[in-house]
């Protein structure tokens, strides 16, 4: 699913008036109408609703809202906001369909003095300004924004929350920015949906089919997209029946030091679990045993060093390298991963340890094979890139570094992103909170490398791994909660999540 700027947005609704063809102010009721019967789905008819509206089309959807949510006998309130000089069109339109509803009262707000009060158990529909805003909400609008902050009441902001922008907020005042309860953004999510630090403008949000017309989806052209089950069943290749173990790959992966073995162990289970043919691993001889023992699937390469791998395997004949979880940083250690780097010819999967060993010896990263795969936490490439002051800095710095070195970088989070060399953006819809907990991290390490090892390029390998890492722990999530979920519950929902997404 393409993630669109507010412009192209724009232009879309235009091209569906155009091509389907409908009218501005049927378009205008179809949207308002699928907001309509989300409220009615999910909000209490006892609630009374007071719908704030400004004088632009988003106001127009508000309008249509709360004559729809009158009809079936909610208590309405709406207030026009006279921010502007004149109103839209469609707006004026609907403001004229008002007339003798019953249930519903329609007021004007001109000054701070009319703001009605709002209490906590009322529901408050915020159709001010929409996804069009260009500069943040000043005088009267700003006003109204602080006062429904205050309220404690629920929110549900119609296609965007007023005051915050689609894309980039870094300059953008916190205290004029309506904070939602829930978004309900029209047929595709924003770029602002992706960032953690906008969770609390946005509340939960939900995708509202307008019915934007296909053609202009198609030629839409953007750089940023939100991984779907289809994305994934368009990827996958069949077994045939003739199969071997030959042709799904091996791969070698370089893991794990003392006290750290179980980071090994939960890749290598993630790796088998995730389709790969074979597995090597190669780590400290404290932990022969231990992985053996837990994942007998594998084979096993002990390092010369009781607690920490100190040299490097023959690599030839693997199809992919995988090197970080629990490698820790020793001067020995990095002297491996160095002559790693420069004996391997097939993609690398780097990950924890083995990123920190890079953000001290950046130059390496020019020596990396081609289609090799980072996947940092945000701390992690902080480290690689330079400390980065918020969210949409670190995909900025993302998207240089992964141009820069021509690697692709999996920067892991609640909308998991996979920033390619040429700078296009995936952002996962899969996962939730119960994931952050230790070794998760390792299991999505395991599974690229098991995708990989099957001979996906690095690109799909990532979208696979990612959306089915977050698949696998949604189910996992649903039998255990999100406090109690491990990392090994995880890699045991991998098969699930991989039939399901699929079939």
């Amino acid at each position: 699913m393409k993630i669109l700027h507010s412009a192209q947005i724009r232009e879309l609704d235009a091209y569906t008036i155009v091509h389907e063809p409908i009218s501005s102010i049927d378009l205008m009721e179809r949207a308002a109408k699928k907001c309509y019967e989300w409220i009615r789905r999910h909000m209490k008819k006892k609630k009374v609703v007071r719908i704030f509206c400004g004088m632009g089309n988003n106001g127009g959807d508000g309008l249509v809202i709360g004559r729809l949510l009158a009809g079936a006998g909610y208590r309405v309130y709406i207030y026009k906001i006279m921010h502007a000089a004149r109103a839209s069109d469609d707006f004026l339109i609907n403001e004229k369909r008002l007339t003798g509803i019953k249930n519903l009262q329609f007021e004007e707000i001109h000054d701070n003095d009319e703001l009605p009060f709002l209490d906590k158990e009322d529901l408050v529909v915020d159709a001010m300004l929409g996804s069009g805003l260009t500069r943040p909400p000043e005088g009267l609008l700003a006003t109204v924004v602080q006062h429904i902050n205050a309220s404690g009441a629920v929110v549900v902001a119609i296609d965007f929350p007023t005051g915050l922008f689609c894309e980039d907020n870094r300059d953008n005042p916190e205290k004029n920015i309506i904070r939602a309860d829930y978004t309900l953004s029209f047929q595709f999510p924003k770029l602002a949906f992706m960032f953690a630090s906008n969770e609390k403008y946005l509340g939960s949000w939900y995708l509202i089919d307008i019915g934007l017309h296909p053609e202009g989806i198609r030629q839409a052209e953007t750089k940023f997209h939100f991984l779907q089950a289809s994305d994934v069943r368009a990827l996958y290749r069949h077994r045939k029946k003739f199969a071997h173990k030959g042709h799904f790959g091996h791969a070698y992966l370089m893991a794990g030091s003392y006290g750290k073995i179980g980071a090994a162990i939960l890749t290598a289970r993630a790796v088998i679990r995730s389709g790969a043919g074979l597995l090597t691993v190669q780590l400290p001889q404290c932990g022969y045993t231990a992985l053996q023992t837990a994942v007998p699937e594998a084979m096993c390469i002990p390092d010369e060093h009781p607690h920490f791998v100190s040299e490097v395997a023959d690599v030839e004949g693997f199809n992919v390298v995988g090197v970080g979880p629990g490698l820790g940083t020793r001067e020995q250690t990095a002297r491996g991963l160095k002559l790693l780097i420069q004996s391997t010819t097939v993609p690398m999967v780097l990950d924890a340890d083995a990123l920190n060993i890079l953000a001290e010896n950046l130059t390496w990263c020019g020596f990396l094979p081609k289609g090799s795969v980072f996947t940092p936490h945000p701390g992690e490439f902080d480290r690689l890139a330079g400390k980065t002051t918020d969210d949409h800095d670190r995909l900025d710095k993302a998207i240089e570094l992964a141009h820069r070195f021509q690697v692709h970088i999996v920067l892991k989070g609640a909308h998991t992103v996979i920033v390619s060399p040429d700078g296009r953006c995936f952002f996962n819809s899969t996962g939730n909170p119960g994931m952050a907990t230790g070794g998760s991290g390792d299991v999505l390490t395991g599974m690229i490398l098991g995708w990989m090892a099957q001979n996906y390029s690095p690109l799909h390998s990532c979208i696979l791994g990612v959306y089915l890492h977050g698949r696998a722990g949604d189910i996992a999530a649903n039998r255990k909660g999100y406090e109690g979920l491990t990392a090994g519950d995880i890699i045991e929902q991998i098969p699930k999540a991989i039939k399901t997404t699929i079939r």
